[in-house]
């Protein structure tokens, strides 16, 4: 199969889609490799690299998406790289279209089969490659909080961990999961009082255990949630629900109700958001006020740490695009179920019911696709 590697074009996104060792990896199994010139360079893989693990450097994305049969990306096709893709080729990627609707009708119009990391599955029914980027934008949250909590960026002027004789701040973390976790681990380290909010009782129990007395958790419901929002210096979003848009759990009065200089970093923004004040925001212009509380809702935030998290997306989908690759994209579907689970759209057609649901459009079961 020829596979293509475009650079990406988001807002300071230098992550890249296929690592060198990736591209030796295909090759070995007879593939071809088309990599954009410099797609590689933000995450600091030349392209003599990308040469030297058997890829063809190409000078721009017009010949990329034209040759290839598949092509493997990073975050979302923007409208100028939908417009290139066409009936009958295979997007890999993250997609997130579930707050989406013109991503979304456009891939319908291209006809593509376009497969999202964020929503394939493991048979544990957890999120093999979404699990790592979550690790990365839960272990961020805290440090980008503290950075907007400084007086200079608008923040109440509050350390993070404090100092002796004054407390830390008050980092209050929406959900349990993934992100919720690794947040949490990073706020405790730097020395904040650390609450996590969750409405599954397991998950708080798992979070007793790891963290002890060093965390305190609250089982989710509405007046938990408002209440510890008028503690909060730092709220951290970061809930989930697989393929479906976030919950909106802040409500634009619970903002208001907000300390002055407080700050919400909403990791849930690929989703929507989880705050009725949440908008996507850029590592350009990362923040913005909304009742005195700083708000931070960029929609790449993995993509800060190019380097690392290029690595770690590259170390769980491998597998699953050597499959694409190595037997069509039906065949590894059929095959395995949880790659299955990653089907968004096909010939013009929503696979994914949250999806659906999401933009009330018709869906269609991916049995039928694959019949």
């Amino acid at each position: 199969m020829r596979v293509g590697v475009p650079k990406e074009i988001k807002n300071h996104e230098y992550r890249v889609g296929l690592v060198p060792s990736s591209v030796a990896e295909l090759v070995h199994h007879g593939h071809e490799i088309l990599v954009e010139r410099g797609a590689g360079l933000g995450a600091g893989l030349p392209d003599r690299e990308y040469e030297t693990a058997g890829a063809t450097i190409i000078g721009g994305p017009d010949e990329i998406f034209e040759r290839a049969e598949m092509i493997v990306k990073v975050k979302e096709p923007l409208s100028e790289e939908r417009r290139r893709l066409r009936p009958g080729q295979v997007l890999f990627t993250y997609l997130h279209l579930a707050p989406d609707l013109a991503q979304t009708e456009d891939l319908m119009k291209s006809g593509a089969t376009c497969i999202a990391y964020e929503t394939v599955t493991s048979p544990s029914g957890a999120l093999p490659l979404l699990t790592p980027m979550s690790e990365v934008a839960g272990r961020l949250a805290p440090q980008v909080g503290a950075h907007c909590l400084e007086k200079a960026q608008g923040g109440r002027g509050v350390l993070l961990g404090g100092v002796p004789g004054v407390p830390g701040a008050e980092v209050v973390i929406l959900g349990g999961g993934v992100s919720g976790t690794h947040a949490a681990t990073i706020a405790l380290g730097m020395g904040a009082n650390v609450t996590v909010i969750d409405r599954s009782a397991e998950v708080l129990r798992r979070l007793a255990v790891q963290f002890g007395a060093s965390i305190r958790t609250v089982f989710s419901t509405r007046d938990a949630i408002a209440h510890l929002a008028k503690e909060a210096d730092l709220l951290i979003g970061a809930v989930l629900v697989p393929g479906a848009a976030a919950p909106k759990l802040i409500s634009a009065e619970m903002v208001r109700s907000m300390k002055p200089g407080s700050v919400i970093v909403d990791i849930a923004i690929d989703q929507g958001g989880c705050s009725e004040t949440s908008r996507p925001t850029t590592h350009s212009e990362p923040t913005y006020v909304v009742d005195d509380v700083v708000h931070y809702c960029v929609t790449n935030m993995p993509g800060a740490v190019a380097r690392t998290s290029t690595f770690a997306l590259n170390n769980v989908t491998l597998p699953f695009t050597l499959a694409l690759a190595d037997k069509g994209w039906r065949q590894a579907l059929r095959d395995d179920p949880h790659l299955r689970d990653g089907l968004n759209v096909h010939d013009g057609k929503i696979v994914c019911k949250p999806v659906a649901d999401a933009h009330q459009l018709p869906y269609t079961p991916v049995a039928e696709t694959l019949a």
